[in-house]
């Protein structure tokens, strides 16, 4: 069983940063792939980006390529999705999860909560 908490979301404007961090509570987190998807009101979660269980592999989604950056610390139980040059588009509840190494929601098994990410233009 894994618990997981997002935190650092908030309200930027176009062209800036935000850290969001998810921190997992069990011993098993290092044992998990990691992955951050988004849902925008109206719209269906799409994926963002994900981490494999030793952070040596990671893949974006065409949107986030170049501006998002995944990892992890194992040693901290946490996973980060740095997010610069933000646009309006970005607004979003931002979820992390645990599972498989997949970008389909269907293969994650553990969800955190969700943080709220709103970029003003």
């Amino acid at each position: 069983q894994v618990q997981l908490v997002e935190s650092g979301g908030g309200l930027v404007q176009a062209g800036g940063s935000l850290r969001l961090s998810c921190a997992a509570s069990g011993r098993t987190f290092s044992s998990y792939a990691m992955g951050w998807f988004r849902q925008a009101p109206g719209k269906e979660r799409e994926f963002v980006a994900k981490i494999s269980s030793s952070g040596y592999r990671t893949n974006y989604a065409d949107s986030v390529k170049d501006r998002f950056t995944i990892s992890r610390d194992n040693a901290k139980n946490t996973v980060y999705l740095q997010m610069n040059s933000l646009k309006p588009e970005d607004t979003a509840v931002y979820y992390c999860a645990a599972g498989s190494f997949g970008a389909s929601a269907d293969d994650y098994d553990y969800w955190g909560q969700g943080t709220q990410v709103t970029v003003s233009s």
